[in-house]
């Protein structure tokens, strides 16, 4: 099951020190009402594609930031309706990674933010932006980053090495821009998108001898087992 949180939940409140945000608020509208209000920590989010409610649940970070550097608190709703507020320190924040009650949905969420020059801020999230359209698949049919980087390595330069930038399936293609970007291309189904997304695990570990570990979380029964050749 899928959980789609609608405009009820995408309200932003700005308060002195920090953001409280609704889990379907955009992350880059979130970084620009806190830039708005002179707030600055928070431009790293103009970066990552999604929402808070996402951004929490997988410690998403780009651009020198993450979730958990200026994460305080976050309602969550478990299974039994109640709504539970944990804080940063208890949700086990690791890379791309936040422990969740089981079944728990991230309703809101408080980021703490600094007050800052208006002009600093407004030039690091142009910064951003122009680096995010000048290397990465922005105006494609994309899920984002694909796999995690490995320690003391990153994805896109071992799949690069392994001569996977513009490897097909199907509809399914490695972005010739950034090779951690998956595609659509137009017709492809979750089919295409898993094999081809295994066969660049495959030819990685073969390459290099390191197995890359999905980012993109998959939802349902996969269409095979995940298989690394030795």
């Amino acid at each position: 099951m899928v959980i789609k949180l609608a405009r009820g939940f995408s309200d932003v409140i700005i308060e002195p020190d920090g953001v409280i945000a609704n889990a379907a608020a955009l992350d880059v509208t979130v970084a620009e009402h806190a830039a708005q209000a002179g707030l600055a920590g928070l431009e790293f989010l103009s970066g990552i594609p999604g929402s808070i409610g996402g951004a929490v649940a997988m410690n998403a970070g780009a651009y020198g930031g993450d979730i958990a550097q200026c994460l305080d608190w976050v309602d969550i709703v478990v299974r039994s309706g109640e709504v539970i507020r944990l804080k940063a320190a208890e949700l086990a924040l690791s890379y791309r990674h936040a422990r969740l009650p089981a079944y728990g949905v991230v309703v809101r969420a408080r980021l703490r933010a600094n007050p800052g020059n208006p002009s600093a801020i407004a030039a690091r999230m142009l910064e951003i932006k122009t680096s995010r359209e000048a290397t990465q698949p922005t105006r494609a049919r994309t899920g984002g980053s694909t796999f995690r980087n490995p320690a003391h390595a990153k994805a896109w330069e071992l799949i690069d090495a392994a001569g996977c930038r513009g490897l097909s399936r199907g509809g399914a293609q490695i972005s010739t821009l950034h090779c951690n970007f998956m595609l659509n291309m137009g017709e492809a189904t979750a089919g295409d998108l898993e094999g081809l997304g295994e066969e660049v695990r495959r030819r990685v570990h073969a390459q290099s001898g390191v197995n890359l570990d999905w980012e993109i979380k998959r939802i349902g029964i996969p269409g095979h087992k995940p298989e690394v050749m030795p």
